[in-house]
């Protein structure tokens, strides 16, 4: 199942796919066209002479026409998207590029001219004769290939107004937000309970396991793991009695022939198992969003950084990463993440590598706060992130997370901004998140006595 999901996440950010689709509709659409025009063409012809009326030599350059046109067109198309490509990764980051290629409308519309342009050829292969009896001209099908043209000419206005929108930083950075927003929906469903942190009996649990004999399962192939089938895990450790470690998170990169996953086992691991262990792991090449929403945040923080590197200096586009940040980590901080340690009944089954708000959090701001020295206004948006958040947990491990980044940012603020209106700006704004921050910890302290 993993593989066929792989194998579906390439075809959908491929660019051949969807055209090779429309351009299969297309010879399929030509050939009923031409045997519905060989079974009533005169009926046609008689009927409405003005709109199919058209000799077999007229039909021929038209249809020439058209398939030459749509070329040309195609050619056009593939230059803006390349170029846009070009753009992106030159402006933003390279790890964005496979949200463009994931476009259903550039797809869609490299379709729309592909598919013109072979209809196009089968329908002129039908064409015979010049007149007379020999005479075989499909009305229909010449009609539909003007009206495919006059489409393609909207198909491609509607293209450039994609592209021009595309490129805008506002664009890309929302459409990697709403990706990622949508991986997390899928990922954490429920709702945080906002209680109290996991017990910690956990803890004295795994330190019995430390004297365990662990096995190492080899990863078969090099490469990001992409996902994990949760259910297979589970399974493999029931049916072998033991505990499954993994030793690689979903987009971590993990190294042919080292550790994937570990089994406490008095024995080493059958071949039967080590592969059925690897066929549970979806490993390519580059890292997906479908359960890594990390790499969609990783996605806006390189964009924010290159825009707050000092070639480029645009802190409208790293300010607005941040407020996309904000709005992803929003929703993470009203959601259940899952447990490290997986049981099945009473009994330890796995235990995991799965995200945490804290760790989220840090590949969030870290590197922007880095990058934002003596930017007060990125400093004051930071803030303003941390008010957000805080605000609407009460999870004391989320607010400790929160706090430190409070203090980080203050030290920041403190070694880099030499003006004293701003630090003085500063401090006023960290003063009033850190009393957000205290009032949602006393807030949790009741509920927890309550």
């Amino acid at each position: 199942m993993n593989k066929l999901i792989q194998f579906w996440g390439n075809l959908r950010s491929s660019f051949w796919f969807l055209p090779s689709l429309m351009v299969a509709g297309s010879i399929v659409f030509a050939v009923v066209l031409i045997e519905t025009d060989s079974a009533t063409s005169d009926r046609w012809l008689s009927q409405w002479p003005r709109l199919f009326g058209v000799g077999a030599e007229g039909a021929r350059q038209m249809l020439s026409t058209l398939a030459g046109s749509m070329m040309t067109v195609m050619g056009i198309t593939f230059s803006m998207t390349l170029l846009a490509l070009t753009l992106a990764s030159s402006q933003y980051t390279s790890r964005i590029l496979r949200n463009f290629m994931r476009s259903r409308i550039t797809q869609f519309t490299l379709g729309v001219f592909a598919g013109t342009f072979t209809y196009c050829l089968i329908v002129l292969r039908t064409i015979r004769g010049s007149a007379g009896l020999a005479e075989f001209v499909p009305s229909l099908a010449v009609f539909f290939a003007f009206v495919l043209s006059l489409g393609g000419v909207g198909v491609l206005i509607y293209f450039i107004h994609h592209i021009a929108l595309s490129i805008q930083a506002s664009s890309i950075i929302a459409s990697v937000a709403e990706e990622t927003n949508a991986s997390i929906d899928r990922l954490l469903p429920k709702e945080l309970d906002q209680g109290s942190d996991e017990d910690e009996g956990q803890n004295r649990e795994l330190e019995l396991l430390d004297e365990r004999p662990w096995y190492p399962v080899p990863a078969a192939v090099s490469g990001y793991i992409q996902s994990v089938n949760n259910a297979t895990l589970m399974n493999l450790a029931r049916d072998n009695r033991t505990i499954l470690r993994m030793e690689h998170g979903i987009g971590d990169f993990v190294v042919q022939n080292t550790a994937l996953v570990s089994l406490a086992l008095t024995y080493p691991p059958d071949q039967q198992t080590i592969d059925a262990l690897n066929a549970a792991y979806s490993i390519g090449r580059h890292r997906t969003v479908d359960q890594d929403p990390a790499f969609g945040i990783r996605q806006i923080v390189d964009v924010a950084i290159k825009a707050l590197s000092p070639g480029v200096n645009d802190t409208s586009t790293a300010v607005m990463c941040v407020d996309y940040l904000t709005s992803i980590l929003t929703r993470l901080a009203g959601r259940q993440f899952p447990s490290v340690h997986w049981h099945q009944g009473e009994t330890l089954r796995v235990i995991a590598i799965v995200p945490s708000f804290e760790g989220l959090l840090a590949e969030a701001f870290d590197q922007i706060r880095s990058s934002a020295e003596e930017n007060v206004a990125i400093l004051a948006r930071l803030l303003g992130a941390l008010d957000t958040i805080g605000s609407l947990t009460i999870r004391p491990s989320y607010l400790r997370a929160l706090d430190e980044q409070l203090q980080y940012i203050a030290e920041l603020a403190d070694r880099t901004i030499e003006a004293s209106h701003d630090r003085a700006r500063l401090e006023r704004r960290m003063s009033e998140v850190r009393e957000i921050l205290d009032a949602q910890s006393v807030l949790c302290t009741e509920e927890q006595k309550a």
